[in-house]
This record gives structure tokens, sequence and C-alpha cells, in this order.
């Protein structure tokens, strides 16, 4: 290549390296595939870069926004098209001049690769933090991360036999197959029982003591909903009961949280866990919604009905669901002890008493839905 030809290659692989770091799933089928169409482009057109990325290098809507982050931050504020481009936060505009291949100084002062390891650090620093105690800042970071999460709902056993390569025998598949074949029984036929998703089922505390808690626990559960629209159900509790399946169905979670907050009048009030939940289950459980599913109530315990009525109605859902799991942010802190009387009335009839104080512990919760 003549000297005063700039080779283009390690500038796009450094591109496709920033918006990996972004959190888009650029892998290296999709790395060819964007050098593949920027040899068919005109590289000084930054639209025809744009889109060939765009088109490439996402996989998902949701990556879009973050995808023109990276593009303003590595190729210049000006975006294709006229359109005004994101503005680039200041960790994701590191990142990307970290990882260009004529970086300056800040690159070079550390060894290769210091700058990916110290911002990686501060991410799993961020994973075990306490929600309750995160900066505005942090909190932003933290809604990129819970984005990121990608969800494998639990399933069943369908009562429905379809076909197998094993299971039992289906006789008239197999007497189908030896009349087509002269009487000759060529192949045997076999059905089995397939696998249906199971319902998920989340009803989060919105009272006053868990108002550090709430918005990362509707994002969550907003994960959630996106993942399984068809089988996943969100209420709050409060003062009453509201469900917000419908409002976190939106794809995007600022308009989902907001569509949310307009419908939950009774945010960081009070809190009658009882019964809200008898509530839910006159209304909505015993008539299916609870029926054979993962129930999942987060919430500190604090109640302030009676208990023995919690305790009652948790008794009643453990009857109808598949697993109960209560989710309490104090559960993993040091020195703590069921002796709130809404938990210490419905301990008995949990599957399981989860901690929800951080992202670290929301990802175990995802496990513990999945494995139910």
């Amino acid at each position: 290549m003549p000297a005063h030809i700039v080779d283009p290659v390690p500038g796009l692989v450094g591109f496709a390296a920033a918006l990996r770091t972004a959190g888009l799933p650029c892998d290296a089928r999709r790395v060819r595939a964007y050098l593949a169409a920027a040899e068919c482009l005109d590289l000084a057109d930054p639209g025809q870069l744009y889109w060939a990325g765009r088109l490439t290098l996402c996989a998902d809507p949701d990556d879009l926004p973050r995808y023109d982050t990276a593009f303003a931050a590595w190729f210049g504020p000006e975006s294709p098209g006229g359109r005004v481009a994101y503005a680039p936060r200041p960790r994701q505009a590191t990142m990307a001049a970290l990882v260009s291949p004529d970086g300056d100084g800040d690159a070079a002062a550390g060894e290769p690769g210091e700058p990916l390891r110290v911002a990686a650090a501060d991410t799993e620093v961020l994973r075990t933090r306490d929600l309750g105690e995160l900066t505005e800042a942090e909190r932003a970071h933290l809604r990129e991360l819970l984005a990121l999460l990608r969800p494998r709902m639990p399933v069943r056993r369908s009562p429905r036999l379809r076909s197998s390569r094993r299971g039992r025998l289906d006789p008239a598949r197999t007497l189908r197959a030896m009349l087509a074949g002269g009487g000759e029984p060529a192949r045997l036929a076999y059905r089995s029982r397939g696998l249906r998703p199971r319902r998920v089922v989340l009803l989060i505390d919105v009272s006053g003591s868990m108002t550090p808690y709430a918005d990362a626990l509707l994002r969550f559960a907003h994960v959630l909903q996106r993942a399984a629209p068809a089988t996943v159900e969100v209420f709050t509790l409060g003062t009453r009961l509201t469900r917000v399946s419908r409002q976190l169905r939106q794809r995007d979670p600022e308009r989902a949280m907001l569509a949310a907050s307009r419908a939950v009048a009774d945010f960081a009030g009070g809190t009658r866990l009882g019964e809200n939940l008898r509530v839910f289950l006159g209304r909505w459980g015993r008539r299916g919604l609870a029926r054979g599913a993962v129930v999942v109530l987060c919430s500190d315990g604090w109640e302030r009905g009676g208990a023995d009525l919690l305790g009652e109605q948790v008794a009643a859902l453990r009857r109808l669901a598949h697993a109960v799991f209560w989710v309490n942010p104090h559960a993993g802190k040091p020195g703590y002890a069921p002796v709130q009387s809404g938990i210490a009335a419905v301990l008995p009839w949990l599957d399981r008493l989860l901690a929800g104080h951080s992202l670290a512990t929301l990802e175990r919760l995802l496990g513990e839905i999945r494995d139910a």
C-alpha cells in the first residue's frame, strides 16, 4: 500500500471495539460484514459509514441510541443526514478514545488495555453497590446495565403431545406411515410432551420505605416484561394494588417508566401488603394468573395492616403458585434477621427469601426464576 494512503481497517475495527465496550454484541461475524460493506463505500462520506455500521453491527432496536452515541464520539459530532446525534456521555466518549488506533496521550500513559480494565472494575463495583446509596451518575449507568440483561424465562411441560424423535410410540402416525409404504413398518413414530413458557408474576412494593429501590425494581420488571410480554405480569403494592403490565410493555424504558408512574397514584406512600394480596388473589390470582406461576414479591416486609392477614394470603398464594420468592433489599446486608412482622408471618410459606439490594442480586434472581 502506498505510504500516503492510510489503511482504514484499524480505525473501523477500533470503532467495533468501542461498540462492544458500549454493550453492543459486535462479534467477529458482524465485524467482518462491516468491513466487507466498507470496501464498497466511499469512506469519505460519514453517512455511508453510519448506515453500513447500523445495518451490520446492531442486533436490536434498543442498540440504536448507543450506536449513535458511539458513532458521534468516534467519527465526530456531525451525524449523517443532518440529524442531531445523541450527546455522548463522558464515559462512552472516553472509552471510544481509549480504543482509538491513534489515541492521545491518555491511552499511552499506561499499559495497553489498562484503562479498559479500570472501566470494567468500575462496572463490577457498581454491580455490588447498594441501590439505595447510588449517586445520580451511578443510577444512570445502572439503567444501562439493566437494559443489557437478557433473561431466560422458566418453562413447564405442556399437556399436549407433539412429534418427537423419542418418547412414547405414536400408533396413528406409525400406522399411516405403514399404509403409505405398502404395509411395511419402515419407520416408527414417537411423540412426547413439549415445553411451554411458565407465567411469571412480579408484585413490587412502591411504598415510602422502598423508594430507593422501587425505580431499579420496576426497570428490572420492564426487562422481564419485554422478554416475554405474554407470560409476565407486573403489579405495584402500596396503599392499593395497581396493574402496570400494559405500561411496561413499551420498548423504550423511559417511556415505560413514565407511563407506569402515571398509573401508580400511591407511589412513596404507605403499604397494606395483606389487603393488596387479598385483592390480587380475588381478582386475578384464583382466576388463573397465579396458578402454576412463579410469583416474586419485592418488599421490605413493613406491613401497615395486620401481619396475620398477610400470612394467610401468602399461604393461599403458595397453594396456587408453582413457586413463591420474596425479594427483600435488606436481606443481603450484614446482620440482617427476618424479624419484621410481615417477613416473619410469610417466611414458612416462601420457597426462597432472596436479597435484592444490588444489580448482582437481581442477576441471581433471574437465575432463580429461570430454574424454578
